[in-house]
């Protein structure tokens, strides 16, 4: 059967818990010097301490402090900072932040984004960003970090299947991704799950990035340094700023971080449109805005933008960003002060935001061990209670795409096991990238071979790649065992940060191997793809030989024994593609065009579920299981919204006729009283207890003029018995799920007749104006 995960755990931890050194502070008490400073006095508020700190700084001094790897000033006791540090799904050691060649030597691994997203989870995505926070404290307090703002989560739309950093994300649906950034980011500052908790302490800093509008990194030549997404307001409002509001406002992120791409001709570091009127204006932002590395040299140096290096100075610090990754800032901001093309006080406006968070994180008040998040030790990191939450997540993410003749589970009985693909015993590939050391690591063929000891393996292909293979030996070995099982899928080598994908297709030789298996195996094979972005698959979808499908993303350092716990039916398959699964011709689509609406006349099909008019490999929000579910709306508490109680606020009518209100005149007291609550009944039909995402949609009565085919409004898990039924309840903002954004990128609420879909079933509601 499976290693007993407790054993495991035994001999697989990565660090030893030895003496650890202090981590560095201001404010120390035992210097009688920090009586004097204002920005020593915890009882005051933080704003005054940091301007207090700033007005005792020479220009040098301020000018050193805005660059990711800030010095100390000695003469204030002030130490050295590094702002740079990651921790997408994990702490991890990409960014200079964090090491680990000391005593610790590892941190849980979760999932890549993409898969924890599957479980449209909320409250299992902020358990994992809770994890994350108090293993990045518990790496500070020993000593072992040099700073505590973590450039995650990356907040993007999957909106291009070819993209390489797709994986990092939540995937194409801007409610589903702003829902995973205020659940991320309450999680690693230490809020609670419903939020408002922090008052001010930071147990780490979570940053949204990238803003905005990117999601091409290099594809045929055209690469994120120079690329300029042109993007209408409409597309703005719906899909690619939402999150990011989402971030800010609800999640109380504490960073943001600007994009190295242009936004309709102006670079995102540079545009205050963008950083000083939403982030900091409409969305009341307060914390601090980064550049991404060397976005600000790029500005001058590749894109041309500004004609000097000062005037690039000039023009991101008056937009509203206040950290350089990089030293263009440390370079050339005296000069641009210098030349009075910057007056001093924008450099101490950044700095006024700088110094908040890092006395937001406990830095400046004097020794951290009393003080919050002092106390959390280095049991934290690789705790067994971080490493089951692991394991828990990579099964609630995992996809099951096809189950033809109830081929899984496989039977525990299985006398002789095939394993056979080069993501078998690749324990990287599990990991995803902006992974740091994993606490453990057990392939899928070391699960699988714990559960079948009569199992036999061979990668069928030198690498992912697949350009040699020995097709030949892993077809005999697959005619001699009972069941074969499969890995196949992408790697790092084939999507990542600055490498889009050109096609859709697996690589290489892979289909040939998994299409000859296939053809001489006893039974139908089990498929499992491992990747980031989807694949076409289509060949597999229609072949009776491959009997069974899964996609496992990358499952990070539980996903081996999670693999093998679906497959041997331990676990019973929940997860839901958060991505649209698109054909192969759907790459004649240019991945530099932004739009998301369809365009009939120019034979353009738009995007992602919402918008997407074109045949699908799978749809978004596709997920088997070994039990089938049912719906039905038991209860709706109203099903007209009447919006015409106010004479004062002004109806507009469409170009079709459609009268309409903007939800910006409706007024926050209205939406809240126009609450529709939404009672679905849900059956597990099978026979296996599991747990359930339920996603409920809304749909428009009248279609087209740039509305959504659908959107989803709600998700939550139910967990079933066999043969139970359950209930759940939504709650439905009009003025939030029922609104659209029209041409001009206001949000609308529109007279007639709206649905609600849940499954098979829908509801109608009714909007009167």
């Amino acid at each position: 059967m499976m290693l007993s995960f407790v054993s495991f755990l035994s001999f697989t931890l990565l660090f030893i818990h030895g003496g650890s050194t202090q981590p560095p502070f201001a404010c120390d008490s035992s210097n009688p010097e920090t009586k004097n400073y204002l920005f020593c006095q915890t009882e005051l508020p933080i704003t005054q301490r940091a301007r207090d700190l700033v007005s005792r700084l020479t220009l040098d001094e301020k000018i050193s402090q805005l660059v990711n790897s800030a010095p100390a000033i000695p003469r204030l006791g002030i130490p050295a900072y590094e702002w740079w540090s990651e921790a997408l799904h994990g702490v991890s050691n990409v960014g200079p932040g964090v090491k680990f060649d000391g005593t610790i030597k590892a941190a849980t691994s979760f999932p890549q984004v993409i898969l924890t997203a599957a479980s449209f989870d909320p409250y299992q995505w902020y358990r994992i960003g809770q994890a994350i926070g108090r293993e990045a404290r518990a790496m500070y307090n020993a000593g072992e970090a040099n700073g505590m703002t973590f450039w995650a989560p990356n907040i993007n739309i999957f909106r291009d299947p070819r993209w390489g950093r797709g994986q990092e994300t939540p995937g194409e649906d801007p409610f589903v991704v702003g829902k995973y950034a205020v659940s991320y980011v309450r999680g690693v500052q230490g809020d609670t799950f419903q939020g408002g908790k922090l008052h001010g302490h930071l147990q780490a800093s979570a940053c949204c990035k990238h803003f905005t509008a990117y999601d091409l990194d290099n594809w045929k030549g055209t690469n994120r340094f120079l690329f300029d997404a042109r993007v209408t307001v409409q597309d703005l409002a719906d899909t690619y700023q939402p999150p990011f509001e989402k971030c800010v406002r609800d999640g109380r992120a504490s960073g943001v971080m600007c994009a190295y791409n242009r936004v309709n001709g102006v670079p995102s570091c540079a545009d205050s449109s963008l950083l000083f009127k939403a982030v900091r204006g409409e969305w009341d932002f307060k914390g601090y805005v980064t550049s991404d590395c060397d976005a600000v040299a790029i500005i001058h140096n590749d894109q041309g933008y500004a004609k000097a290096p000062e005037d690039a100075v000039a023009d991101v610090l008056k937009a509203g960003m206040d950290l350089n990754c990089g030293s263009y800032l440390q370079n050339y901001t005296k000069s641009a002060v210098l030349q009075k093309k910057l007056p001093e006080s924008q450099v101490d406006r950044a700095l006024h935001n700088l110094f908040a968070v890092r006395m937001r994180l406990g830095l400046f008040n004097g020794n951290p061990v009393p003080n919050p998040f002092g106390n959390i030790g280095m049991d934290q990191i690789c705790s067994p209670e971080h490493q089951i939450l692991a394991l828990e997540a990579a099964r609630n993410g995992i996809v099951l795409l096809k189950n033809d003749a109830k081929l899984l589970p496989l039977p525990k009985s299985t006398m002789s096991l095939a394993v056979i693909g080069p993501n078998a015993n690749s324990p990287q590939t599990l990991l995803g990238n902006y992974a740091g050391p994993p606490c453990k690591s057990v392939t899928p063929l070391q699960a699988l071979e714990s559960y079948i000891k009569n199992t036999v393996y061979h990668p069928g292909c030198d690498t992912v790649s697949c350009s040699t293979g020995a097709i030949d030996k892993a077809v005999d070995i697959a005619k001699r065992a009972d069941y074969v099982v499969l890995l196949m899928g992408l790697d790092q080598t084939e999507e990542r940060e600055a490498l889009d994908r050109v096609d859709l297709f697996l690589p290489g030789r892979q289909q040939e191997l998994i299409v000859s298996v296939a053809k001489a195996a006893k039974r139908p094979v089990v498929l499992v793809l491992l990747s980031g972005g989807p694949i076409d698959i289509s060949f597999a979808k229609d072949d009776p030989r491959i009997g069974g499908i899964f996609w496992a993303g990358y499952p990070g350092e539980g996903g081996g024994n999670a693999l093998a716990e679906v497959i041997f039916g331990d676990h019973n398959p929940g997860g839901r593609l958060p991505v649209t699964w698109y054909p192969q011709d759907f790459t004649k689509v240019p991945m530099t065009d932004m739009r998301m609406r369809p365009e009939s006349s120019l034979d353009y099909p738009g995007r992602t579920y919402r918008f997407y008019k074109g045949d699908t490999v799978f749809e978004f929000g596709y997920g088997l299981s070994y039990s089938k579910y049912s719906y039905s709306f038991t209860r709706v508490s109203q099903n007209n919204l009447y919006l015409n109680h106010s004479s004062s606020l002004h109806t507009k009518e469409t170009s079709e006729s459609v009268r309409y209100k903007l939800v910006s005149e409706i007024g926050a007291e209205i939406c809240d009283e126009r609450k529709i609550t939404v009672h679905v009944g849900v059956k597990n039909n099978g026979e296996l207890a599991g747990k359930h995402p339920v996603l409920l949609y809304v749909r428009h009565g009248n279609h087209g003029n740039g509305r959504p085919k659908k959107q989803l409004i709600g998700f939550r898990s139910v967990i079933l018995s066999g043969g139970e039924m359950g209930e759940i309840q939504f709650e439905v903002s009009p003025c939030e799920h029922l609104s659209r954004a029209n041409e001009y990128g206001l949000m609308v609420m529109e007279e007639g007749r709206h649905f609600l879909v849940v499954g098979d079933d829908k509801h109608p509601i009714t909007i009167i104006i």
